[in-house]
Parts: structure tokens; sequence; C-alpha cells
């Protein structure tokens, strides 16, 4: 079994909580005070180590990158930081980094603005830790039991900081709060597929995934604006790359297969919303389709895919998400031919595997007698091969 992705609970003991102590981190619990929107220095602080990193906070870092933080308050200096953690914060910089953006960030993003955001705002820290210990441990397949466990401690320390500032959402806070909620969905993907979650249903109860893109979409709905400004401004859009006859022949194909699909569904549904729901999630794949061709067109795979891939999921009514949580046939045969484009992610260390696994539990959750409406998606995917749910450890 995979290991679930879980907050651990504190256990409140004084002077320091068990989590704290063994994580060595100054306990929040240790002293009564209410979070503030940002927070302040005091909140995040590693102990004392023989490895502390004495800096003198009268001497400016002259060599360091500016960030484009969204509020005033500068990242305080980093006081000490036990040599385990200081090995993955030099690994996130230096190497994982990269990985989020196929080497492809101009306004550096994520190995410069990220970084320093997270001096300011803890849990952002404790999140590309968290990443970095999971790229380490996909690296390093003899150490991967070790760098999990960094991993976990990070991330509930991660999830536990954001949550108690996410009543305070405001406009200094929010680009701190949503870069949080990308890193914990970074963070899922990276943990690698898990038994009976399929990212938008789940063998019982509410899928894990899902929760997370909820709160995506909350803090998005509510500071949209203030979040996508500065750095996190969107790009202008490149002149659309051609797309070569190959690709546009196999491009057609999948099209074709989409509107089969449709014109199938239109046949065995009498409710006219219903209808159009369906319609207008398969007009919407077609076009996701389009933008990844031409992104695979112009050479961009994996990584750089993420924000048109998940997008489609993204914009779907809770009503057709409604129907997927409740394993209704149809709309997992939607699904299916969704679960084709995670295919081309698949030079993204983040999204190994979840193809196979997503399309394997479509066709397991789908009665025999609907299985056959998924055959192009199983071709595309699984080739020759049987689709099982692999056995996750």
């Amino acid at each position: 079994m995979a290991k679930k992705v879980t907050c651990k609970q504190c256990d409140e003991k004084k002077p320091t909580c068990t989590n704290c102590r063994q994580h060595a981190v100054i306990c929040d619990y240790a002293t009564e005070s209410t979070a503030p929107s940002r927070p302040s220095r005091g909140q995040y602080r590693f102990r004392q180590s023989k490895y502390e990193i004495q800096i003198d906070p009268s001497t400016p870092d002259t060599t360091s990158i500016q960030s484009s933080s969204p509020g005033p308050t500068p990242p305080p200096p980093l006081e000490s930081i036990s040599l385990a953690d200081l090995h993955l914060f030099h690994h996130y910089v230096t190497t994982m980094a990269s990985t989020l953006t196929d080497g492809q960030d101009p306004k550096h993003l994520w190995d410069v603005h990220v970084p320093q955001w997270g001096f300011v705002f803890p849990s952002i820290l404790h999140l590309i830790l968290a990443l970095s210990a999971l790229h380490l441990a996909h690296q390093h397949p003899a150490l991967r039991a070790q760098y999990q466990n960094q991993a976990d401690a990070h991330f509930t320390f991660g999830v536990r900081s954001v949550t108690t500032v996410l009543a305070s959402l405001n406009e200094d806070n929010c680009q701190y709060i949503y870069i949080s909620a990308v890193l914990i969905c970074f963070v899922y993907f990276a943990h690698g597929p898990r038994t009976g979650e399929f990212l938008v249903f789940s063998e019982t109860g509410q899928a894990e995934w899902l929760v997370l893109m909820r709160g995506v979409r909350s803090i998005l709905e509510s500071r949209r604006a203030e979040i996508f400004s500065g750095v996190l401004a969107p790009e202008e859009l490149e002149g659309a790359a051609e797309v070569s006859d190959e690709l546009a022949e196999e491009l057609e194909r999948h099209k074709g297969r989409i509107r089969d699909v449709q014109l199938l569904i239109r046949a065995e549904t009498d409710d006219e919303v219903i209808k159009e729901m369906y319609d207008s999630a398969l007009e919407g794949l077609q076009e996701t389709f389009d933008e990844v061709y031409r992104m695979r067109a112009a050479g961009k795979h994996g990584v750089n895919l993420m924000h048109l891939v998940i997008g489609w999921l993204y914009r779907r009514p809770e009503g057709f998400i409604g129907r997927l949580e409740a394993k209704d046939p149809l709309a997992l045969t939607v699904l299916a031919y969704w679960a084709i484009l995670l295919k081309y992610m698949q030079s993204s260390w983040l999204m190994k595997g979840w193809d196979e696994h997503v399309l394997a539990g479509i066709r397991a959750s789908l009665p025999e007698q609907h299985r056959s409406r998924i055959g192009w998606p199983i071709e595309c995917i699984f080739g020759n091969r049987q689709p099982v749910i692999a056995e996750l450890s």
C-alpha cells in the first residue's frame, strides 16, 4: 500500500510537542498567540545546532536576486538550520526547482522567489523541503523510506501552518497561500499513485486530490486579481507552433473518438441539462487536446502541460464532478479520454504512472457492458497490455 499523505496530529506535550522536538523546530504550542495574516519571524526558526550558520543581520546580501514578494515585509535572515534540511534546501534550489518548469522559468519564480517567500511564510519553506525530499526519494530508491519520512514531516508542518492563516486570506498573503496550495498539490502527485485513489474519485469516500483542487479554486475565486500579479502575472503567449502532419493526424484520431463518445451520450441522454453538461465537457476536452498538441509541437512536454491538463478538470462544474465521485458510467467514460493527456506528462517525475493508474481505476469501476467504450484510451495508454490496477508499495 502506498503511504497516504496525512497530517500528523500534535500531541500537545509541554514545553514542546513530540513532532516539533523530532523535527528540530520551535513549537508553536509552547506559546499562546493568535496567528497573524503574515507570519512573523518568531513563528518559524530552526533550533540551534552545531551546524548553525551565523549571519550578521547588519550585513546586506548583495549576491541575492531581489524577490517581488506580495507584501512589503522582507524575508528575515535564516539563523540556523539542521544539516538534513539544509541538504533538502540546497537540492531544491540547485536541482529540484528546475523540474517544475522543465528548465523554462524566465521570472525565476520557483528557484528564487518561492524560496525567498518561504522565509516569510513558513508553509512554503516546509512544502518545498517536502517536495525536495520526494525528488531525492525518486532519484535514490535505496533511501526512499528515509526521504519519505522527511517529506511527511515537512508536509505535516506545511499544511498545519497554512491552515492557521486561511481564515485571514487578504491581498498581502494571498500569493503565499496560493503557492502553498499549489505546492500541496505537487506533493500529492510526487508521492505517486495510491491505492484506491484516482484523483477525482475514490474507492471509499471523497477523493483526496479533489479536496485539494477545490481548495485552490476557493482561493482563486476570492483573490484572483491579486494572486495573478507581479511575478505571478500570466506571461504573454508566444506564437503558436505549427503542428506537423504526423501530430495533426494523431490529434484528429483522438478528436474523432471523442466525437463518437459525444454522439453516444447524446443518444442515451434525455435530460437536456445533463446532455449540455456532457457536451460542454467533451467540447472543452477537444479544445484541450488542440492546445496540448500545439505545446507538443513546440517541444513542450511534461510539467509544461500541467495547466492545460488539470485546467480541464478545474473548469468542470460540480454537477459533473459529483457524477465522477458517484462513478457514473458516462462521466467515467469521458474521464477516460481525458486520461490520455496524462500520458504526455510522463517526462515529469511528478506524473510517473498516473496515466495508467487513473485509467485502470476507471476500467475497474465501470460495469462490464460499458468497458468497450474506453477501448481507445486503453489502447493509447496500455497498448497490448492488460489494464490492471498495480500493487502499490
